[in-house]
């Protein structure tokens, strides 16, 4: 029997005089009837607005027209399932199986005038739902929707709280509850399948209702994918293989704390002499200013000019040969965009590298009392050169590592060289930043050896971003937003196959008389103790905020954690490696290891750290 037929019979299509039904493994995916159909289509236009990353997005939707009637038709490698209402209104559906075995639903309105689709996917009211990239205020996805658009990911979060309230009075920034960096169209089902959609456009899955699942897609055609395992530790590495893995961690990543600091480099080299010599354990520097220092009405930023500022940090290339000697790594930090009113924008201006306006000129993107401009990642000549910029400034600099920042902040309107709409580029900009670093890295032979670390992601990230971090949460203890929404932001990371996780020690969001208190950053030191890596960082104002070298006490603290952190190096070390062979995360949802216990289903705020801690 051909692989292709053997993939075939795990596909079951049964007809009936009103329609038909979808099963996959015995699992029922489609069902469609003349009263009760699972396709809609629809034709509207986008209305998206960006300010300083927070998204302001409607449909003006002209028409959505439910597919009431199906015809199945067999073809030599699937079926052919033709969808119509009356005889102009059509769209079709092809049921195959892929090279690897897989499920494969390719969806395609028949008039380029439809640009939208809702296709409802067969539940059973008791399923869970866990995926859709980093969501940070809910684990188990059941009973709300999703919207998908990588964004900041707001202050508060939370349409009740006060922060989040102040937050939209002053920049339309409190988000919600689904705002997120990292978003992806990727579930898992506790049917034990998941379920992949190709597209990188607006969507909005709904899980609300209890008997179905409704994927809406801002686009004409789609692709979906699906497989099934027996377990969820085999589902994920199934779907690993689909999106691919993170390598290694470098080896010195488990020695200890990465210290956020900023001021020049004597300010540095005394902060680490403060901390070693009270017995913390201490791997790294990451000086995020070392490009520079811009201060804004928000607090303390970076010049977005990617290169060693010798004013602020003299003498910082013969330091990093020294701290490297020590055991102390220097990591430094980037964004994909360049400021407007520095060299490289310049540079990159004058060779055409940056993205366009209407007009045809330099699309230059507000961040933030200051400008910039948005590196045309799509241009194979901007990329290699921004790739290079990367190579010349840091790696050869002597950084063992750096905040990859940003990505989010691709506006819709500007004009790309690859001549995709920027609607459709824009959630996967993120990932095509992250594969500029990988390269970055994989060229220059220091895969394993340099680490990078995101906040922004989307589908490929699993493959291209070596470590991803929860971006900027508040200095507090919200659920939402706070120490509490780390957890269940690893947790849904974690079941959309990217493995490598962790968080600002303490928080970084210092905003509304909200400031880091000692009490926060000691909790928040002991929970990172429990993630793949350490790391601190002062807040966008660091005056505001206790810090750790606040007092002796604080100090001490990190001594201890840090001490457990490093004895944990073998454990850690081995997960990480299972990460990077199978997909199985190292911050662990219980029920992976526990499937028979029912309660680990709905636990947010719980985590397994490898399988035995």
């Amino acid at each position: 029997m051909s692989t292709l037929h053997q993939n075939l019979l795990n596909i079951q299509i049964n007809k009936s005089i009103n329609g038909f039904t979808l099963y996959y493994h015995q699992h029922l995916l489609l069902r469609h009837t003349t009263e009760n159909p699972c396709l809609w289509i629809g034709a509207g236009v986008a209305d998206i607005d960006m300010f300083r990353g927070n998204f302001s997005i409607k449909d003006k939707l002209n028409e959505k027209i439910a597919l009431t009637e199906a015809t199945v038709s067999e073809l030599p490698d699937g079926w052919l399932v033709q969808f119509s209402r009356g005889a102009t209104i059509s769209a079709t559906l092809r049921i195959s199986a892929d090279e690897a075995g897989r499920l494969k639903l390719d969806l395609q309105n028949d008039d380029l005038h439809h640009n939208r689709i809702w296709l409802r996917l067969a539940a059973n009211p008791d399923d869970h739902i866990y995926g859709c990239g980093e969501q940070f205020s809910y684990f188990d996805l059941r009973g709300k929707p999703f919207p998908l658009w990588t964004s900041e990911q707001g202050v508060g979060r939370n349409k009740t709280s006060y922060v989040t309230w102040q937050a939209d009075c002053k920049e339309n920034a409190g988000g919600d509850y689904y705002w997120t960096f990292f978003p992806q169209p990727t579930f898992v089902s506790t049917q034990k399948y998941y379920c992949h959609v190709d597209n990188s456009c607006y969507m909005n899955f709904d899980f609300s209702a209890p008997e179905y699942h409704e994927l809406a897609l801002w686009e004409g055609k789609t692709t979906l994918r699906f497989e099934c395992a027996d377990t969820y530790i085999d589902l994920l590495e199934k779907l690993t293989a689909l999106l691919g893995r993170q390598p290694e961690l470098p080896d010195w990543v488990y020695d200890g704390v990465t210290l956020g600091i900023q001021g020049g480099t004597e300010v540095c080299q005394q902060k680490l002499d403060t901390m070693r010599n009270a017995g913390v354990k201490v791997n790294g520097i990451w000086a995020q200013d070392w490009s520079g220092i811009r201060m804004t009405s928000f607090g303390k930023r970076v010049m977005w000019n990617w290169k060693w500022n010798s004013d602020s940090y003299p003498q910082l290339d013969s330091r990093i040969k020294q701290w490297k000697e020590e055991g102390v790594q220097f990591l430094s930090y980037i964004t994909p965009y360049v400021a407007s009113d520095k060299d490289l924008c310049a540079e990159a201006a004058k060779h055409g590298y940056l993205a366009k306006d209407a007009a045809g000129g330099d699309y230059l993107v507000e961040f933030g009392e200051f400008y910039g401009g948005v590196v045309d990642l799509t241009n194979p000549e901007a990329y290699d050169w921004f790739k290079d910029v990367i190579k010349k400034n840091m790696i050869a600099l002597g950084c063992s590592g750096w905040m990859a920042d940003f990505g989010e902040y691709l506006p819709t309107d500007t004009y790309l060289h690859n001549g995709v709409s920027a609607e459709i580029m824009h959630n996967a900009w993120p990932a095509l930043w992250a594969k500029c670093n990988y390269e970055a890295l994989q060229e220059t032979g220091k895969l394993g050896e340099i680490l990078f670390f995101m906040r922004a992601g989307y589908t490929g990230s699993q493959k291209y971003s070596t470590m991803m971090w929860a971006g900027d949460q508040n200095v507090d203890w919200s659920l939402d937003d706070g120490l509490a929404s780390v957890v269940p932001a690893a947790l849904s990371l974690a079941m959309t196959g990217h493995g490598l996780h962790h968080s600002d020690i303490g928080g970084y969001t210092t905003l509304f008389d909200m400031k880091r208190s000692k009490e926060l950053l000691l909790r928040w030191c002991d929970f990172s103790a429990f993630t793949p890596m350490m790391r601190t960082h002062e807040g966008n104002r660091p005056g505001d905020n206790w810090q750790f070298d606040g007092d002796a006490e604080t100090i001490a603290h990190f001594a201890r954690m840090t001490t457990i952190f490093t004895t944990l190096k073998p454990y850690l070390k081995l997960a990480v490696a299972q990460n990077a062979a199978t997909g199985l995360p190292v911050m662990r949802p219980l029920f992976l290891h526990y499937e028979n216990d029912t309660t680990t289903y709905t636990l947010k705020y719980q985590y397994l750290l490898g399988q035995d801690l």
